[in-house]
Formats: C-alpha cells, structure tokens, sequence
C-alpha cells in the first residue's frame, strides 16, 4: 500500500483484498496521518479486486474518522466486485463515489501532492 499526502489530500492505494487483514493494514494507514480541517482523503481502490466485511467496517470508520476531525473522505475506482458489496449493504449512498481518481482532481489539483 502506498500513501500521498499534501497540505489538502491524502491518497490511499489499498492492494489486493480488503478483508480482516488488509482492512488492519488500511486502519493503520489512516490512523497514522495527522488530520488537518478542511483536507481530502481519497481512497483509490483500484488495485482492490475483493472486500468483506471487514473492510466495510475499516471504511466506515475511516469516514467516521474523517468527518469527526473535519475531513472529507471518497472513494475512487470502484471495481464490480466490490461496489456490488457497497450497494448491497446501501453504503454506495454514505459514500461518495468518484469514478476515476482524474475525476477528484477536480476538487484538488494533482500537481500539489507530494509523495511520503
């Protein structure tokens, strides 16, 4: 998993599954960045081709966590497989859902970001 930050985004890049292990692994990630009012955290799952529930419990608390310091938090390339899961639980309408990560940035520009 790789992690980007700037003064207004975080870029989450979860790999692989987000089930008990990956969604640890996700929790950590977010909890190990400072939140500052008023940033963006983009979570792009893109390299993610399964979540259970598990990992809806590591994004739902990641949007809780978010929005309780004043954050926004999306998502982002959502393959089938799991924006099935989100429709499903009814949490595609708690979510905001971009199609592609070049679809957020026009909230934020990209050439902003640093790599950490």
């Amino acid at each position: 998993m790789t992690l980007t930050t700037e003064c207004q985004m975080i870029l989450f890049k979860p790999q692989g599954s987000i089930d008990l292990r990956g969604g640890i692994a996700l929790s950590e990630k977010m909890a190990g960045v400072v939140p500052q009012h008023g940033q963006l955290w983009v979570i792009d799952l893109a390299e993610v081709d399964f979540m259970d529930s598990s990992g809806l419990v590591c994004l739902v608390k990641g949007l809780k966590g978010a929005r309780q310091s004043g954050c926004r938090l999306v998502l982002c390339n959502v393959k089938a497989p799991v924006r099935l899961i989100l429709e499903i639980t009814q949490l595609d309408s708690v979510f905001e859902i971009f199609h592609t990560y070049e679809d957020i940035l026009t909230i934020v520009p990209e050439d902003t970001m640093v790599t950490v």
